[in-house]
Protein backbone atom coordinates (compact mmCIF):
# COMPACT_ATOMS: atom_id res chain seq x y z
CA UNK A 1 0.00 0.00 0.00
CA UNK A 2 1.15 3.75 -1.27
CA UNK A 3 1.78 6.43 1.45
CA UNK A 4 -1.09 7.77 -0.32
CA UNK A 5 -3.43 4.82 -0.02
CA UNK A 6 -2.18 4.41 3.68
CA UNK A 7 -3.75 7.91 4.03
CA UNK A 8 -6.63 7.16 2.97
CA UNK A 9 -7.79 4.25 4.70
CA UNK A 10 -6.14 6.02 7.89
CA UNK A 11 -8.72 6.86 10.52
CA UNK A 12 -6.30 7.93 13.23
CA UNK A 13 -3.30 10.27 11.83
CA UNK A 14 -1.54 10.16 15.84
CA UNK A 15 -1.36 6.53 15.69
CA UNK A 16 0.19 6.42 12.09
CA UNK A 17 2.44 8.68 13.14
CA UNK A 18 3.45 6.08 16.26
CA UNK A 19 4.04 3.59 13.54
CA UNK A 20 7.95 2.13 12.77
CA UNK A 21 7.94 3.41 9.58
CA UNK A 22 6.81 7.21 10.28
CA UNK A 23 9.45 6.95 13.71
CA UNK A 24 12.14 6.56 11.37
CA UNK A 25 10.82 8.93 8.43
CA UNK A 26 7.27 10.87 9.47
CA UNK A 27 7.74 13.42 6.02
CA UNK A 28 6.27 10.97 3.24
CA UNK A 29 3.22 10.35 5.39
CA UNK A 30 2.49 13.98 7.03
CA UNK A 31 3.26 15.11 3.05
CA UNK A 32 0.39 13.12 1.91
CA UNK A 33 -1.78 13.82 4.90
CA UNK A 34 -1.04 17.91 3.80
CA UNK A 35 -2.38 17.30 0.42
CA UNK A 36 -5.42 15.19 0.98
CA UNK A 37 -6.64 15.21 4.39
CA UNK A 38 -5.52 18.56 5.84
CA UNK A 39 -8.03 18.89 8.21
CA UNK A 40 -7.87 15.41 9.82
CA UNK A 41 -10.60 13.94 12.53
CA UNK A 42 -8.56 11.39 14.14
CA UNK A 43 -10.56 8.46 16.01
CA UNK A 44 -9.74 10.34 19.50
CA UNK A 45 -12.35 13.14 18.03
CA UNK A 46 -8.97 15.49 17.80
CA UNK A 47 -8.85 17.55 14.74
CA UNK A 48 -5.18 18.27 13.12
CA UNK A 49 -4.17 20.62 11.35
CA UNK A 50 -1.09 20.00 8.74
CA UNK A 51 -0.89 23.10 6.30
CA UNK A 52 1.28 26.35 6.92
CA UNK A 53 -1.51 28.52 6.60
CA UNK A 54 -3.88 26.89 8.94
CA UNK A 55 -1.50 26.02 11.46
CA UNK A 56 -0.17 29.71 11.39
CA UNK A 57 -3.59 30.97 11.61
CA UNK A 58 -4.79 28.96 14.38
CA UNK A 59 -1.60 30.30 16.17
CA UNK A 60 -2.69 33.84 15.77
CA UNK A 61 -6.34 33.08 16.56
CA UNK A 62 -5.82 32.01 20.02
CA UNK A 63 -8.09 33.92 22.44
CA UNK A 64 -10.31 34.81 19.57
CA UNK A 65 -11.78 31.73 17.09
CA UNK A 66 -9.47 29.51 19.64
CA UNK A 67 -8.74 29.34 23.26
CA UNK A 68 -7.40 27.26 26.20
CA UNK A 69 -9.20 25.27 28.06
CA UNK A 70 -10.99 26.82 31.00
CA UNK A 71 -10.08 25.46 34.43
CA UNK A 72 -13.49 23.85 35.19
CA UNK A 73 -13.37 22.43 31.89
CA UNK A 74 -9.70 20.92 31.47
CA UNK A 75 -11.00 17.69 32.67
CA UNK A 76 -13.14 17.05 29.30
CA UNK A 77 -9.98 17.34 27.35
CA UNK A 78 -7.60 15.47 29.68
CA UNK A 79 -9.95 12.67 31.59
CA UNK A 80 -7.27 10.88 33.36
CA UNK A 81 -5.97 14.86 34.98
CA UNK A 82 -8.11 13.83 38.14
CA UNK A 83 -5.84 11.58 39.39
CA UNK A 84 -2.28 13.06 37.43
CA UNK A 85 -0.14 15.66 38.83
CA UNK A 86 1.63 15.90 35.44
CA UNK A 87 -1.86 16.49 34.20
CA UNK A 88 -2.31 19.09 37.16
CA UNK A 89 0.71 20.92 36.53
CA UNK A 90 0.23 21.02 32.41
CA UNK A 91 -3.14 22.92 33.25
CA UNK A 92 -1.51 25.21 35.17
CA UNK A 93 1.40 26.47 32.77
CA UNK A 94 1.58 29.30 30.95
CA UNK A 95 0.54 27.45 27.44
CA UNK A 96 -2.70 26.56 29.04
CA UNK A 97 -3.63 30.30 30.15
CA UNK A 98 -5.93 32.77 27.95
CA UNK A 99 -5.55 36.67 28.75
CA UNK A 100 -5.70 37.78 32.08
CA UNK A 101 -4.07 35.41 33.39
CA UNK A 102 -2.15 34.52 30.60
CA UNK A 103 -0.94 38.51 30.43
CA UNK A 104 -0.13 38.46 33.85
CA UNK A 105 2.19 35.44 34.03
CA UNK A 106 4.27 35.84 30.79
CA UNK A 107 4.70 39.53 32.39
CA UNK A 108 6.11 38.62 35.61
CA UNK A 109 8.21 35.93 34.03
CA UNK A 110 9.72 38.45 31.08
CA UNK A 111 10.80 41.28 33.52
CA UNK A 112 13.51 38.69 34.60
CA UNK A 113 13.89 36.15 31.78
CA UNK A 114 15.25 38.72 29.05
CA UNK A 115 16.97 38.85 25.70
CA UNK A 116 19.82 40.12 27.70
CA UNK A 117 19.97 37.63 30.52
CA UNK A 118 19.96 34.84 27.94
CA UNK A 119 23.27 36.79 26.50
CA UNK A 120 24.73 37.18 29.30
CA UNK A 121 24.70 33.25 29.56
CA UNK A 122 26.79 32.75 26.03
CA UNK A 123 30.11 32.89 27.45
CA UNK A 124 28.84 29.82 30.07
CA UNK A 125 27.63 28.23 27.06
CA UNK A 126 30.44 28.71 25.05
CA UNK A 127 32.64 27.29 28.23
CA UNK A 128 30.81 24.64 28.60
CA UNK A 129 30.71 23.97 24.90
CA UNK A 130 34.77 23.63 24.81
CA UNK A 131 34.86 21.74 27.66
CA UNK A 132 32.48 18.86 26.47
CA UNK A 133 34.46 18.50 23.08
CA UNK A 134 37.30 18.44 24.89
CA UNK A 135 35.80 15.81 26.87
CA UNK A 136 34.96 13.91 23.86
CA UNK A 137 38.33 14.54 21.59
CA UNK A 138 40.48 11.76 22.90
CA UNK A 139 38.24 8.76 22.13
CA UNK A 140 37.51 10.22 18.51
CA UNK A 141 41.14 11.21 18.18
CA UNK A 142 41.94 6.89 18.85
CA UNK A 143 39.36 6.38 16.35
CA UNK A 144 36.59 5.32 18.56
CA UNK A 145 32.75 6.12 18.20
CA UNK A 146 31.10 8.52 20.70
CA UNK A 147 27.54 9.04 21.14
CA UNK A 148 26.97 12.31 20.69
CA UNK A 149 23.39 12.50 21.95
CA UNK A 150 24.56 11.06 25.49
CA UNK A 151 27.64 13.18 25.61
CA UNK A 152 26.78 16.53 24.13
CA UNK A 153 23.37 17.20 23.05
CA UNK A 154 21.92 15.98 26.48
CA UNK A 155 24.94 17.33 28.85
CA UNK A 156 24.61 21.07 27.36
CA UNK A 157 20.94 21.87 27.75
CA UNK A 158 21.87 19.96 31.35
CA UNK A 159 24.54 22.16 32.39
CA UNK A 160 22.94 25.27 30.66
CA UNK A 161 19.52 24.92 32.45
CA UNK A 162 21.68 24.25 35.78
CA UNK A 163 23.31 27.99 35.10
CA UNK A 164 20.20 29.48 34.34
CA UNK A 165 18.41 28.12 37.18
CA UNK A 166 21.69 28.12 39.39
CA UNK A 167 21.80 25.10 40.58
CA UNK A 168 24.55 22.52 41.20
CA UNK A 169 25.17 20.57 37.76
CA UNK A 170 24.98 17.00 39.78
CA UNK A 171 21.14 18.01 40.60
CA UNK A 172 20.52 18.96 36.80
CA UNK A 173 21.53 15.19 35.95
CA UNK A 174 19.18 13.88 38.41
CA UNK A 175 16.28 15.70 37.22
CA UNK A 176 17.26 15.23 33.73
CA UNK A 177 16.49 11.52 34.07
CA UNK A 178 12.75 12.43 34.69
CA UNK A 179 12.28 14.86 32.26
CA UNK A 180 12.07 12.50 29.07
CA UNK A 181 9.62 10.19 30.79
CA UNK A 182 7.29 13.36 31.74
CA UNK A 183 7.28 14.89 28.30
CA UNK A 184 6.46 11.10 26.97
CA UNK A 185 3.19 11.01 29.80
CA UNK A 186 1.75 14.05 28.57
CA UNK A 187 1.38 13.13 24.96
CA UNK A 188 -2.43 12.68 23.93
CA UNK A 189 -2.23 8.80 23.72
CA UNK A 190 0.56 8.45 26.29
CA UNK A 191 -0.96 4.63 28.20
CA UNK A 192 -1.39 4.26 31.99
CA UNK A 193 1.82 3.22 32.58
CA UNK A 194 3.86 5.97 30.82
CA UNK A 195 1.57 8.72 32.53
CA UNK A 196 2.80 7.08 35.58
CA UNK A 197 6.11 7.30 35.46
CA UNK A 198 5.60 11.47 34.46
CA UNK A 199 3.61 11.22 37.94
CA UNK A 200 6.40 9.76 39.62
CA UNK A 201 9.13 12.09 37.97
CA UNK A 202 6.87 15.44 37.93
CA UNK A 203 6.60 14.08 42.04
CA UNK A 204 10.59 14.42 42.51
CA UNK A 205 10.50 17.68 40.10
CA UNK A 206 7.69 19.71 42.31
CA UNK A 207 9.71 18.90 45.51
CA UNK A 208 12.74 19.73 44.05
CA UNK A 209 11.72 23.31 43.08
CA UNK A 210 9.57 23.69 46.03
CA UNK A 211 13.01 23.61 48.08
CA UNK A 212 15.13 25.55 45.66
CA UNK A 213 12.80 28.06 45.57
CA UNK A 214 13.20 28.39 49.82
CA UNK A 215 16.97 28.40 49.44
CA UNK A 216 17.24 31.33 46.56
CA UNK A 217 14.56 33.31 49.13
CA UNK A 218 17.14 33.14 52.05
CA UNK A 219 20.14 32.92 49.76
CA UNK A 220 20.00 34.66 46.66
CA UNK A 221 22.68 34.50 43.82
CA UNK A 222 22.63 35.78 40.16
CA UNK A 223 20.10 33.50 38.65
CA UNK A 224 16.81 33.63 37.16
CA UNK A 225 15.58 31.31 40.66
CA UNK A 226 16.37 34.21 42.76
CA UNK A 227 15.25 37.04 40.26
CA UNK A 228 12.14 35.43 39.99
CA UNK A 229 11.38 35.11 43.56
CA UNK A 230 13.10 38.57 44.11
CA UNK A 231 10.82 41.58 45.34
CA UNK A 232 11.04 44.43 42.76
CA UNK A 233 10.21 48.21 44.13
CA UNK A 234 8.96 49.22 40.59
CA UNK A 235 5.88 46.04 40.54
CA UNK A 236 4.90 44.54 44.01
CA UNK A 237 2.72 41.88 42.11
CA UNK A 238 4.84 38.41 42.34
CA UNK A 239 4.89 34.73 41.57
CA UNK A 240 3.12 32.37 44.57
CA UNK A 241 5.28 29.26 44.69
CA UNK A 242 2.65 27.69 43.17
CA UNK A 243 3.17 29.19 40.22
CA UNK A 244 6.68 29.54 40.03
CA UNK A 245 6.94 25.84 40.46
CA UNK A 246 4.79 25.13 37.11
CA UNK A 247 6.62 28.24 35.70
CA UNK A 248 10.27 25.83 36.38
CA UNK A 249 8.29 22.72 35.47
CA UNK A 250 7.33 24.04 32.15
CA UNK A 251 10.83 25.75 31.23
CA UNK A 252 12.60 22.31 31.24
CA UNK A 253 9.93 20.41 29.75
CA UNK A 254 9.85 22.94 27.12
CA UNK A 255 13.37 23.03 26.88
CA UNK A 256 15.62 20.26 27.22
CA UNK A 257 14.37 17.61 25.31
CA UNK A 258 13.73 19.62 22.17
CA UNK A 259 17.11 21.19 22.48
CA UNK A 260 18.78 18.20 22.76
CA UNK A 261 16.86 16.95 19.76
CA UNK A 262 17.57 20.25 17.60
CA UNK A 263 21.30 19.77 18.17
CA UNK A 264 20.80 15.98 17.41
CA UNK A 265 19.02 17.42 14.27
CA UNK A 266 21.81 20.39 13.22
CA UNK A 267 24.61 17.81 13.45
CA UNK A 268 22.87 15.25 11.43
CA UNK A 269 22.65 17.98 9.00
CA UNK A 270 25.91 19.03 8.80
CA UNK A 271 27.12 15.59 7.90
CA UNK A 272 24.33 14.71 5.64
CA UNK A 273 25.02 18.30 3.86
CA UNK A 274 28.60 19.11 3.94
CA UNK A 275 28.52 21.59 0.82
CA UNK A 276 26.36 23.45 3.46
CA UNK A 277 28.94 23.70 6.14
CA UNK A 278 29.90 27.13 4.29
CA UNK A 279 27.10 28.49 6.75
CA UNK A 280 28.88 27.83 9.83
CA UNK A 281 32.23 29.53 9.08
CA UNK A 282 30.74 33.16 8.68
CA UNK A 283 29.29 35.93 10.84
CA UNK A 284 26.74 35.27 13.66
CA UNK A 285 23.74 36.00 10.44
CA UNK A 286 25.46 33.07 8.73
CA UNK A 287 25.24 30.83 11.48
CA UNK A 288 21.93 32.29 12.38
CA UNK A 289 20.51 30.99 8.71
CA UNK A 290 22.06 27.21 9.38
CA UNK A 291 20.03 26.79 12.53
CA UNK A 292 17.19 28.06 11.39
CA UNK A 293 16.55 26.16 8.45
CA UNK A 294 17.30 23.05 11.13
CA UNK A 295 14.38 24.46 13.16
CA UNK A 296 12.29 24.35 10.32
CA UNK A 297 13.69 20.63 8.44
CA UNK A 298 13.12 18.61 11.74
CA UNK A 299 10.82 20.36 14.21
CA UNK A 300 11.34 18.23 17.95
CA UNK A 301 8.25 18.63 18.44
CA UNK A 302 5.96 16.64 15.93
CA UNK A 303 2.83 18.73 16.75
CA UNK A 304 1.01 20.38 19.61
CA UNK A 305 -0.05 18.89 22.79
CA UNK A 306 -1.71 21.94 24.21
CA UNK A 307 -5.56 21.44 22.87
CA UNK A 308 -6.74 24.51 21.35
CA UNK A 309 -10.90 25.08 21.64
CA UNK A 310 -12.55 26.06 18.95
CA UNK A 311 -14.92 29.17 20.37
CA UNK A 312 -17.29 28.27 17.16
CA UNK A 313 -17.71 25.95 14.31
CA UNK A 314 -14.96 26.79 11.87
CA UNK A 315 -14.63 25.53 8.43
CA UNK A 316 -11.49 24.99 6.84
CA UNK A 317 -11.26 23.26 3.59
CA UNK A 318 -14.82 22.38 3.25
CA UNK A 319 -14.39 20.77 6.63
CA UNK A 320 -16.49 22.02 9.42
CA UNK A 321 -14.94 21.94 12.89
CA UNK A 322 -17.20 21.91 15.69
CA UNK A 323 -17.31 24.33 18.13
CA UNK A 324 -15.59 23.16 21.23
CA UNK A 325 -13.52 20.54 19.60
CA UNK A 326 -10.06 20.11 20.75
CA UNK A 327 -7.21 21.43 17.50
CA UNK A 328 -3.88 20.27 17.32
CA UNK A 329 -1.32 21.65 15.07
CA UNK A 330 1.03 19.23 13.12
CA UNK A 331 3.86 21.59 13.29
CA UNK A 332 6.34 19.28 11.68
CA UNK A 333 4.05 19.32 8.50
CA UNK A 334 3.29 22.87 7.96
CA UNK A 335 7.22 23.68 8.28
CA UNK A 336 7.54 21.59 5.21
CA UNK A 337 4.73 22.91 3.01
CA UNK A 338 5.10 24.33 -0.31
CA UNK A 339 3.00 27.24 -0.07
CA UNK A 340 5.09 28.29 2.23
CA UNK A 341 8.63 27.02 1.82
CA UNK A 342 9.40 26.49 -1.64
CA UNK A 343 11.46 23.17 -2.49
CA UNK A 344 10.95 22.10 1.13
CA UNK A 345 12.32 19.08 1.84
CA UNK A 346 15.53 20.71 0.16
CA UNK A 347 18.02 21.70 3.16
CA UNK A 348 18.75 24.95 1.90
CA UNK A 349 19.93 27.58 4.63
CA UNK A 350 19.91 30.85 2.43
CA UNK A 351 16.10 30.88 3.08
CA UNK A 352 16.50 32.25 6.52
CA UNK A 353 19.91 34.86 5.79
CA UNK A 354 19.59 37.91 6.73
CA UNK A 355 16.18 38.21 8.23
CA UNK A 356 14.55 38.50 11.26
CA UNK A 357 14.66 34.96 13.28
CA UNK A 358 12.20 32.80 12.34
CA UNK A 359 11.22 34.08 9.34
CA UNK A 360 11.86 33.21 5.64
CA UNK A 361 13.26 35.58 2.63
CA UNK A 362 9.99 35.23 1.34
CA UNK A 363 8.27 36.05 4.78
CA UNK A 364 6.95 33.10 5.74
CA UNK A 365 7.13 31.72 9.82
CA UNK A 366 9.13 29.00 10.78
CA UNK A 367 6.71 27.46 12.99
CA UNK A 368 8.54 25.46 15.76
CA UNK A 369 8.59 27.81 18.51
CA UNK A 370 5.08 28.54 17.44
CA UNK A 371 3.41 32.37 17.30
CA UNK A 372 1.30 34.63 18.79
CA UNK A 373 0.55 34.38 22.27
CA UNK A 374 2.01 31.43 22.86
CA UNK A 375 5.38 31.96 21.05
CA UNK A 376 8.24 29.41 22.95
CA UNK A 377 10.08 31.94 25.64
CA UNK A 378 12.63 30.08 25.72
CA UNK A 379 13.42 29.78 22.20
CA UNK A 380 16.06 32.49 22.25
CA UNK A 381 17.65 30.25 24.98
CA UNK A 382 17.43 27.68 22.30
CA UNK A 383 18.74 29.60 19.45
CA UNK A 384 21.91 30.60 21.50
CA UNK A 385 22.64 27.03 22.34
CA UNK A 386 22.80 26.02 18.88
CA UNK A 387 24.41 28.69 17.60
CA UNK A 388 27.30 28.67 20.13
CA UNK A 389 27.66 24.90 19.90
CA UNK A 390 27.61 24.47 16.13
CA UNK A 391 30.30 26.36 14.42
CA UNK A 392 32.47 25.15 17.72
CA UNK A 393 31.57 21.50 16.40
CA UNK A 394 32.63 22.09 13.12
CA UNK A 395 35.97 23.78 13.57
CA UNK A 396 36.96 21.13 15.99
CA UNK A 397 36.23 17.80 14.41
CA UNK A 398 35.85 19.21 10.58
CA UNK A 399 35.94 15.15 9.83
CA UNK A 400 32.87 13.80 11.54
CA UNK A 401 30.74 10.82 10.41
CA UNK A 402 28.79 8.77 11.35
CA UNK A 403 29.74 5.56 12.87
CA UNK A 404 26.37 3.94 12.42
CA UNK A 405 22.96 4.81 11.53
CA UNK A 406 21.76 7.01 15.29
CA UNK A 407 18.70 5.38 16.73
CA UNK A 408 15.35 7.79 17.68
CA UNK A 409 13.23 7.14 20.29
CA UNK A 410 9.56 5.51 19.46
CA UNK A 411 7.34 8.64 20.18
CA UNK A 412 4.51 9.73 17.98
CA UNK A 413 5.25 13.19 19.56
CA UNK A 414 8.57 14.17 19.86
CA UNK A 415 11.44 13.31 17.24
CA UNK A 416 14.41 12.53 19.52
CA UNK A 417 16.84 10.28 19.72
CA UNK A 418 18.18 7.35 22.05
CA UNK A 419 21.76 7.37 20.49
CA UNK A 420 24.11 8.93 17.75
CA UNK A 421 27.42 7.44 16.94
CA UNK A 422 30.11 9.70 15.54
CA UNK A 423 33.37 9.39 14.69
CA UNK A 424 36.02 10.82 13.14
CA UNK A 425 37.63 9.96 8.77
CA UNK A 426 40.64 8.17 9.15
CA UNK A 427 42.23 10.59 7.03
CA UNK A 428 41.43 13.41 9.80
CA UNK A 429 42.55 11.91 13.10
CA UNK A 430 46.25 12.95 13.94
Amino acid sequence: MDVQQTTAACRDAFAELASPACIDDPYPFMRSLREHDPVHRAASGLFLLSRHADIYWALKATGDALRGPAPGEFARYFPRVATSLSLNLLASTLAMKEAPTHTRLRRLISRDFTMGQIDDLRPSIARIVAARLDDMAPALERGEAVDLHREFALVLPMMVFAELFGLPQDDMFGLAADIGAIVEGLSPHASDPQLAAADAGSARLQAYFGDLIQRKRTDPRHDIVSMLVGAHDDDPDTLSDAELISMLWGMLLGGFTTTAATIDHAVLAMLAYPEQRHWLHGDAARVKAFVEEVLRCDAPVLFSATPRITQRDIELDGVVIPKDADVRLLIAAGNRDPDAFADPDRFDPARFYGTSPGMSTDGKIMLSFGHGIHFCPGAQLARVQLAESLPRIQARFPTLALAEQPSREPSAFLRTFRALPVRLHAQGRA
